[in-house]
């Protein structure tokens, strides 16, 4: 595939060494070594490595190709962020600030984040990015039961994810229980650890590395007490934490066991010399990844019966119920006494190398490209449309024939022509009446009328069709309704897709429609909260939809407060293709003044004396045109 930038986000310190950290690493080379332009983005402690990061990303604004290394991914520290499970409500305000400059300054085709669960560096990412996104779920089991008092928010995060992945099944069902969708499993990898060939009749040389939680290691030991010592095995404990004295070893035990410190022995190399690894997590703080490299380098798992666990051995390895420490005693028994078994174990077919993993990765990056809309467009047609003279237009707005709205027709045209509009697409909320009208009255105002029809599904939202004949029944699905308004040869248009004061679909709805979109309105003046329209704007963009914007106006004072400067058209086509290269221009307006406005001409005003004014209002406007 083409090359890509890519940014990999994990929550963890990078220099603690941890799990998922492991994972990135391995899969952020692979990708570099494909060609792909990566940034690994992670909290640190190295505050001159937090410091080089801000002054590379500042230098990226005039030279963006200067944050990538040639072939190799480069690592940016972003300051000390918080740990899984922090408590804390925010992120330090110079991390969200550092990771918004990034997503500013650099032009991402994937955010990829892992484990994106708030406050952390990953959560940021996915909030601020402006890109296609990615989000991988190792191992959330702290991180969902702490989520849940803030379950909404933790949703609308998520709901930024253009693709969902898990490492594992039994990840991947604990997500769809919580935060439902569509999680695709790739299986992690691990990379061959080279080892001389094991001699079946040399005592069971067992390892256990300290990465679990605090009790692993106590079970372990526990278990160890009561291997019987006429079998032959010897043991060695891989820890940061030194010996162990909360277990008591009598001496012909412990004189067994060896204790030793990443200085002096690395994992890979404890690995390549046993026979046997233990897992003993009560699965507070499984690590999965240990099991794998523990096949790769050809040692034979032994872990408690953990879900993640079970799928990661997969008739690899032997289990036992957490904290049994006698069935794991007899579990080491049967691998010291039976040199044939131990083969047999030992010659299970290794986990599939990272390349594996990285070639379904780029099959789930690609789907997301291909999803994206072609730019291009028509070239010739666009070429004769710059011939055209320029007008705006506004694209939603509402006449009296919608029942929140007591604007006449006339009176609708009369404003448009006044405010300088061009073109306008009258839209009324489940009625095209008003639309037909204004249409069949546009010649005597001057002004273009294309006709639209704002439509409530029944339960994902409202969709616009425009350029359409016949009125679309409002209580259809999303997709039944798009599919009308296409059979009608309309445009969709999306109006105010993120705004949650409004009837909108959510996320994943607007994906499933996301190649029968035409274009997405990226700024109405009625919304009352700005991030909702910038959330519109990052999705037209990240999809490359064309982009449209309109007023929204229920009242005549509201009409033209955000036009579109393009080039006049004839049709759906001609329009689409002029909106392409349009420009939004707006224009300051009171939200609280059209408001009250719209509250007074409808229910603020009894019928009888509605009627009345309406029919003044209409007459003066008669008279204009």
């Amino acid at each position: 595939m083409a090359p890509l930038t890519i940014a990999q986000v994990t929550p963890y310190t990078w220099e603690s060494g941890h799990e998922i950290n492991r994972m990135v690493a391995r899969v952020s080379d692979e990708l570099a070594a494909r060609g792909h332009r990566v940034l690994v983005v992670a909290p640190s402690g190295d505050h001159a490595a937090v410091r080089a990061t801000r002054a590379a990303i500042r230098a990226a604004r005039d030279r963006p190709e200067s944050l990538f290394a040639d072939g190799a991914p480069r690592v940016l520290a972003v300051g000390e962020g918080l740990p899984a499970g922090s408590r804390r409500a925010a992120l330090p305000i110079d991390v969200s600030r550092t990771v918004d400059a990034l997503h500013a300054e650099v032009a991402l085709d994937l955010c990829h984040v892992h484990d994106p669960f708030a406050p952390t560096v990953a959560s940021a990412a996915l909030r601020a990015s402006r890109s296609l996104n990615v989000g991988t779920f190792h191992l959330p089991t702290e991180r969902i039961l702490s989520t849940q008092v803030a379950r909404k928010l933790v949703e609308r995060i998520f709901g930024r994810l253009d693709a969902r992945t898990t490492p594992f099944p039994t990840t991947a069902r604990l997500m769809e229980r919580w935060f439902p969708g569509d999680y695709r499993v790739i299986a992690p990898g691990a990379d061959p650890i080279e080892h001389a060939p094991r001699d079946p009749s040399a005592p069971l040389r067992i390892a256990f590395v300290d990465v679990e939680e605090r009790p692993a290691l106590r079970a372990f030991l526990r278990a160890l007490r009561v291997l019987p010592l006429d079998l032959p095995w010897e043991a060695t404990v891989l820890t940061a934490r030194g010996a162990s004295s909360s277990t008591p070893l009598r001496a012909a035990v412990r004189a067994r066991v060896r204790f030793a410190g990443p200085d002096e022995l690395d994992e890979a190399a404890l690995l390549a010399a046993s026979d046997v690894l233990v897992a003993a997590s009560t699965g507070d703080a499984p690590v999965p990844g240990l099991l794998l490299r523990a096949r790769a380098a050809g040692a034979i798992p032994i872990a408690s019966r953990l879900p993640v666990y079970e799928d990661v051995l997969d008739d690899g390895g032997l289990l036992f119920e957490p904290r049994d420490t006698e069935t794991l005693a007899a579990q080491l028994g049967r691998l010291a006494s039976d040199p044939q078994m131990r083969a047999r174990l030992a010659a299970a077919a290794p986990p599939r190398p990272p390349a594996a993993v990285v070639d379904e990765l780029e099959s789930v990056y690609e789907a997301l490209l291909a999803r994206r809309h072609d730019q291009r467009g028509d070239p010739a047609l666009r070429a004769r449309l710059r011939r055209r003279r320029l007008i705006d237009v506004d694209l939603h707005m509402h006449t009296d024939h919608s029942g929140d709205c007591a604007t006449p027709v006339e009176v609708l045209l009369d404003t448009a022509r006044r405010q300088g509009l061009g073109a306008i697409a009258v839209t009324d909320h489940n009625e095209i009446s008003g639309a037909l009208e204004a249409q069949a009255k546009a010649e005597r105002f001057g002004v273009k009328v294309i006709v639209g029809e704002e439509v409530k599904t029944a339960s994902q939202g409202e969709v616009i069709g425009l350029f359409i004949q016949e009125r679309i029944p409002r209580g259809m699905t999303l997709q039944e309704t798009v599919a009308e308004i296409k059979r009608q040869g309309g445009l969709v248009y999306v109006p105010h897709p993120f705004d949650r004061m409004h009837a909108v679909p959510d996320y994943e709805n607007l994906l499933a429609i996301i190649d029968d979109i035409d274009a997405i309105e990226v700024f109405n003046p009625r919304v009352a909260i700005g991030a909702f329209n910038e959330e519109a704007e990052r999705f037209a963009a990240k999809y490359r939809i064309v982009a449209g914007a309109g007023s929204d106006s229920h009242v005549a004072q509201g009409l033209g407060s955000v036009r579109i400067r393009m080039r006049d058209f004839d049709g759906p086509e001609e329009f689409l293709e002029s909106l392409r290269d349009a420009d939004i221009v707006r224009r300051p307006t009171s939200l609280l003044y059209v408001q009250a406005l719209k509250f007074l001409e409808t229910k603020a005003t009894p019928p009888a004396a509605r009627a009345a004014r309406r029919a003044r209002r209409v007459a003066r406007a008669t008279r204009k045109s």
